[in-house]
């Protein structure tokens, strides 16, 4: 009998610690990805429009706070430049991956080539990434019905 009492014991310490572990108090980590601040042009970054959060269609918003993890955005650029000669059509979104980890903050952005002068449907006068990165708090919030 002793000894189904010290496995007993030890199931409700385990259970107990993992309970512990996962409780809704507890800060969930996460890094934001934000696209809002306008780059300074000089350095020749614009802004963005975020279409796809891993190939899923989303509402662009100012900040998208994410668990930590490798993400696929699919980004518009917003480059308002009087030297860019591009039509229309060559002004499609393009999509990059980030590792996200948690307490950083990612401002995304447009990088302009202005290496040559780009002209019709040439596509490679700009590339996304990030142009700035910064330490940032971030708690994850739970879902109403997990509260």
């Amino acid at each position: 009998m002793p000894r189904l009492g010290l496995v007993a014991g030890l199931f409700g310490v385990s259970t107990l610690l993992s309970g512990c572990a996962s409780s809704p108090e507890d800060p969930l980590r996460c890094g934001t990805v934000s696209g809002y601040l306008q780059p300074d042009v000089s350095t020749h970054w614009y802004r963005v429009v975020v279409t796809h959060l891993n190939g899923q269609a989303v509402i662009s918003k100012p900040n998208y706070q994410l668990a930590p993890g490798d993400y696929e955005f699919t980004v518009a650029e917003l480059i308002d430049d009087p030297s860019l000669g591009v039509t229309l059509s060559a002004r499609a979104p393009k999509t990059f991956k980030l590792i996200v980890e948690g307490n950083q903050r990612y401002h995304i952005g447009a990088l302009f080539h202005t290496d040559k002068r780009y002209m019709g449907k040439d596509s490679s006068y700009w590339e996304p990434g990030v142009w700035q990165q910064e330490d940032h708090e971030c708690q994850l919030e739970l879902a109403p019905e997990t509260k």
